[in-house]
């Protein structure tokens, strides 16, 4: 009968005449739910509900009591059933908790799913780059990770700071909890201590309600304040008795509550200058910093930009709609040997304007920005066989400046303007070296082409 009622709305059923017979079906075809009766001869219902949360947790199950029994029902969601009907079954009633188990179990299964997808997006493994200034710090992160110690993460702007602070987040053990953001920096200076700390209504001019602030949103997880070195001097001591005493107090509240946050702060800024000019708390940076983390800027992990490049470059086609879009090879130490002052994010956004700007199917010289095409690959430059032994670096420096020279017929600020140093520094090498042009009879009057003296 309970076979034919689920069948009829829509189901697929398969029965079995006891606990036994359940368990080889289970183990043959995995269902979406098990409804069993609670006693059965041999294996009962309750001895199932073990096995089964024992070899399937996650699998639903759904009990089946008689209305006197309804305390062995209880007992048996104690031990993990998800729900209980009891006898005579109202088969409305039992169509009703059916689909609510498996809707239930569905949702369960997209949030797993879901943070398993944040688990990759936001794992060290998923950071770009494989430089040994890359990997040392992500080794130190991955450690710090496993602690409540507060971090401060150290790096200029675009290198990725907020990524790092997720990835910290997300393999610590308050991963299932929340990651608060806030930026310091971003907020005006009379907004910042609400936003952060929450206020309690009628504190101020406008306040029409209670307002929770970012760091008990963060509570039980990880608070994440970029550009700590904007931070108002003022606020900093409510800051450092957070990290301190583990309380936070609202704009006009009269007493702190207790919040338990991880602290993950980042900065730009010399805090050590701060420091000296007063503009920053000598006790809080050593309670910020009592991991530090180094976040090298791109242009100390070059070696990093070829696999940086062809991700940006996937992402924009991806955006831009220009799947077809070629990147030649040719094109990658233009970009290694720019010094990138943006850094990353700025890598990112040349790579989308050549995208959306190029013309033809393949991206060339002529595409690239003034400032990278003035990068000429050192390829182009040198050919250089390295010999077993070693070589002098001075011959070699010498070696170029004379070819230098002699491909402007010895002009120094042509010369110079080829190296790109000044006709300054290019004079005190030719004098450090002892280069001067060799007699040949004719002099171009030139008082540039005269040797240095």
């Amino acid at each position: 009968m309970l076979q034919t009622q689920l069948e009829e709305a829509g189901y697929e059923v398969e029965t079995a005449a006891d606990g036994q017979a359940a368990l080889k079906i289970i183990d043959r075809a995995l269902p979406a739910l098990v409804l069993t009766d609670l006693k059965m001869p041999g294996l009962s219902g309750m001895d199932l509900l073990q096995k089964i949360r024992e070899t399937w947790p996650e699998l639903p199950v759904i009990i089946i009591t008689a209305f006197g029994t309804i305390q062995s029902a209880v007992e048996a969601m104690r031990r993990g059933a998800y729900d209980y009907v009891t006898k005579p079954i109202d088969y409305e009633e039992l169509v009703l908790v059916v689909h609510r188990a498996l809707e239930h179990f569905r949702l369960v299964e997209e949030v797993r799913t879901l943070r398993s997808s944040l688990d990759r997006k936001y794992g060290f493994e998923n950071i770009i780059g494989h430089s040994e200034a890359l990997l040392s710090l992500l080794d130190m992160a991955a450690r710090a990770a496993r602690s409540n110690s507060t971090i401060l993460i150290r790096a200029e702007t675009g290198t990725g700071k907020e990524l790092l602070a997720r990835a910290i987040h997300f393999n610590s053990p308050r991963r299932e909890k929340p990651f608060i953001t806030i930026n310091c920096g971003a907020i005006p200076r009379d907004l910042l201590e609400s936003e952060l700390f929450g206020h309690v209504k009628g504190s101020f001019t406008g306040a029409m309600g209670h307002k929770t602030g970012k760091v008990e949103m963060a509570n039980l997880g990880t608070l994440f304040l970029d550009e700590i070195g904007e931070m108002p001097i003022e606020l900093q001591v409510k800051l450092l008795r957070l990290i301190q005493q583990g309380e936070v107090e609202k704009v006009g509240a009269v007493s702190a509550n207790k919040v338990d946050v991880r602290i993950v702060a980042a900065t730009h800024r010399n805090l050590q200058a701060m420091i000296e000019d007063g503009s920053f708390r000598e006790d809080l940076y050593y309670r910020l910093a009592v991991i530090p983390l180094e976040l090298p800027p791109l242009r100390e992990r070059a070696e990093d930009i070829p696999e940086l490049l062809q991700h940006f470059f996937a992402l924009a086609k991806e955006k831009v709609g220009r799947p077809d879009l070629v990147l030649p090879e040719a094109l990658i130490p233009h970009f290694q040997n720019y010094r990138w002052p943006g850094n990353i994010r700025e890598l990112e956004n040349v790579v989308e304007r050549l995208v959306v700007l190029s013309r033809g199917s393949e991206i060339t010289v002529a595409d690239l920005p003034e400032f990278l095409r003035r990068e000429q690959p050192l390829a182009d430059v040198l050919q250089l066989d390295l010999p077993p032994r070693g070589i002098s670096l001075e011959s070699i420096e010498k070696e170029l400046l004379i070819r230098a020279l002699e491909k402007f017929n010895w002009n120094q600020t042509h010369a110079a303007r080829y190296l790109d140093i000044s006709r300054k520094a290019l004079m005190y090498r030719m004098e450090k070296h002892g280069i001067r042009k060799k007699a040949t009879g004719e002099d171009d009057g030139s008082e540039e082409s005269e040797p240095a003296r």
